[in-house]
């Protein structure tokens, strides 16, 4: 059992460490560890280190800072995202990329109506040079919502005081707090120097796996990468006589960054074909980096190249991309999409006549011949992304 009084944690020495060491931070905390915020930003020389500390207590919030609804909203993927998110935006507030410190917890702690699952935290802590995720699943109904929320707020400090190289102190300290079974779990996963490249703009793209040489691009998220995938891309590879290189973009114009656990995940299931880490977030920015190169898309891709709202509302924009498109990639292999057993002909997708004009319409039949219907309806949803 826990003890009911848990000693306070000692946060001076870490701000003291951080401090020493030239980080700067920015905290988003959701559902639990907020208390870490004033225990930091209440002491003297707070604000040379802390430049910015939310605590979003509502989904929208979340999802503001994310771009969009979450699958989960108090896994350790959410904390991963929210601490990169922190990290960013430490970076427009102006610490260098490797002087900038982003913290992203989220929690599920006891509330007025008993939840049915675990009691857990989990805090993430995002640099230049690594992802970390700190797990800690609580002995359910052995404390009240404001021990849940010390022992949270000390995670917090913890993995802080570690990022600062602070003495023992705050570490002893959390771990009088926890009970005997329960465990803090540590999960990391440092940046390759050519990741770090990527993720702080120094370099364009990095290669993931397979040779260097001429290649179709194939975008996507890749979350994950599967057969319908792989499909798309033989077909690619045999209508260009190119092999095919996936490119996964770090970056994505309304959401944070991947971080490196994200990046080391999806990187593995390319199982060593061709693929490279962009800082791409559009279309016209995967051109410039694979200038000449012929491009996979899916249909709704294709619509979406010369649409405005793609370029930030204007017109002339738009036509801009489209031309720039047109005349300095390789061409466009577009696959069509199939809803409710139906399959819609990319040839009658509507898109600007530049587009058109480079475009290579991959028939029904094409697809078909290539794989069963279970792919297709795979591809389907990979000509989404």
């Amino acid at each position: 059992m826990a003890p009911t009084s848990p000693p306070p944690f000692d946060a001076p020495p870490v701000l003291a460490a951080l401090q020493a060491r030239g980080r700067r931070v920015v905290m988003i905390t959701a559902g639990g560890g907020s208390a870490a915020i004033p225990a930091l930003v209440t002491l003297p020389g707070a604000s040379a280190v802390v430049f910015e500390a939310i605590a979003p207590s509502v989904r929208k919030a979340i999802d503001a800072l994310l771009g969009g609804e979450q699958e989960s909203y108090g896994s350790s993927r959410a904390a991963r995202r929210l601490a990169m998110a922190a990290w960013e935006r430490c970076c427009r507030y102006g610490a260098p990329g490797d002087s900038a410190v982003g913290v992203g917890a989220t929690a599920g702690l006891a509330t007025t109506i008993p939840k049915r699952g675990d009691h857990r935290i989990h805090v993430a802590v995002q640099t230049l040079g690594e992802t970390s995720v700190a797990s800690l699943t609580l002995a359910k109904g052995a404390r009240t919502r404001a021990e849940e929320e010390t022992l949270a707020a000390a995670l917090v400090l913890a993995r802080l005081a570690a990022e600062g190289e602070a003495d023992s102190t705050t570490a002893a300290g959390l771990a009088a707090l926890l009970g005997p079974e329960e465990r803090i779990i540590i999960e990391r996963q440092p940046g390759p120097i050519a990741w770090q490249s990527v993720l702080d703009g120094t370099s364009g793209r990095a290669r993931l796996a397979g040779a260097a040489g001429n290649e179709a691009i194939f975008p996507g998220s890749f979350d994950p990468l599967h057969d319908g995938h792989r499909a798309m891309a033989r077909i690619g590879a045999r209508i260009t006589g190119l092999p095919v290189a996936y490119e996964l973009s770090i970056r994505n114009v309304e959401k944070p960054a991947l971080d490196f656990v994200e990046i080391a995940a999806r990187a593995d299931r390319f199982d060593g074909a061709a693929a490279w880490l962009t800082s791409a977030a559009t279309f016209v920015e995967k051109v410039a980096l694979f200038p000449g190169a012929p491009f996979l898309v899916g249909a709704d891709t294709f619509v979406r190249l010369g649409h405005p709202r793609y370029s930030g509302g204007s017109t002339a924009a738009a036509a801009e991309a489209v031309r720039r498109i047109a005349t300095e990639s390789g061409g466009l292999i577009v696959f069509g999409r199939i809803r409710d057993g139906v399959f819609t002909d990319p040839a009658r997708l509507l898109a600007p006549p530049a587009l058109r004009a480079i475009a290579r319409f991959v028939t029904e039949e094409e697809f078909r011949d290539d794989g069963s219907s279970t792919l297709l309806r795979r591809a389907e949803s990979a000509g989404q992304e």
